[in-house]
């Protein structure tokens, strides 16, 4: 990707997003002692946004057997990470979701929840199994990670009824994607280059996701987004601009622990 179209790309994720990574961050991130930590991290944040693309699905587009056959597809990754269990191996998991998923109830935008989503799932769960093999390459032991306060921060502010909660949860979901997007392409020029062509490479995919949750909060809402999307990428800049004493993908101002 060069530059025009890097800058193409990035354009409306900057435009959506309330501020930019911090350079205390960039800063933080481009030390080799901290890339352990932002290797694993970024691995279980790719498990984890695969997991939350199918809680939406499970809860809201598909029947009981089709949510039993997303947890079971979800089962070897999640063992991996949680429980130590497997060796790293997920061949045999990319064939665990056979057959067609069943969209459940008649509105008009769950057969698009659940396509969207699932291509979703399919794709972080491969950015997991990059992930895994650069942290494999590297010879880094992967250690538990205790998980950022960000995702959680944004949650907390999440309406209590559907279509409220949901539609929160999607923009939530954007601007997530979105942070990710941006937070890729400011890190990538300082790493080596092979991880610096590795993050490049996921931009187009995360800039996707960030604009299917986006386009889905509009057409599941009772009314127009706008509002409501500026309220909750306010309280994701103060997430990103806030002091914090963890260092993660998606934490804050570094400060000393």
């Amino acid at each position: 990707m060069n530059t025009a179209e890097l800058a193409v790309l990035l354009a409306p994720i900057h435009q959506f997003l309330h501020c930019r990574t911090p350079d205390a961050w960039l800063e933080r991130a481009s030390l080799s002692e901290q890339l352990p930590a932002l290797l694993i991290d970024h691995m279980h944040c790719e498990l984890k946004a695969a997991q939350s693309a199918a809680f939406l699905i499970r809860r809201y587009a598909t029947d009981n057997d089709s949510a039993k056959s997303l947890l079971a597809w979800l089962k070897p990754y999640e063992d991996f990470v949680y429980r130590k269990v497997g060796d790293g191996n997920f061949s045999q998991s990319k064939n665990a979701l056979i057959g067609q998923l069943t969209a459940k109830g008649t509105a008009p935008w769950q057969p698009q929840v659940l396509e969207k989503m699932v291509r979703l799932i399919k794709e972080e769960l491969h950015h997991f199994e990059q992930v895994l093999a650069f942290i494999r390459q590297r010879g880094i032991e992967i250690q538990p990670l205790s998980a950022a306060g960000y995702a959680s921060g944004l949650l907390r502010h999440v309406r209590s009824r559907d279509p409220g909660l949901l539609v929160d949860k999607l923009i939530i979901g954007a601007l997530i994607e979105a942070r990710s997007c941006e937070r890729f392409a400011a890190l990538a020029p300082l790493l080596d280059e092979e991880l610096q062509r590795f993050y490049i490479s996921l931009l187009r995919s995360e800039a996707r996701h960030y604009q299917d949750y986006l386009q889905l909060a509009a057409d599941i809402s009772e009314e127009p987004i706008d509002e409501r999307v500026q309220q909750l990428a306010a309280i994701e800049a103060a997430l990103i601009l806030q002091p914090d004493t963890d260092f993660r993908f998606h934490s804050g101002v570094p400060v000393a622990a």
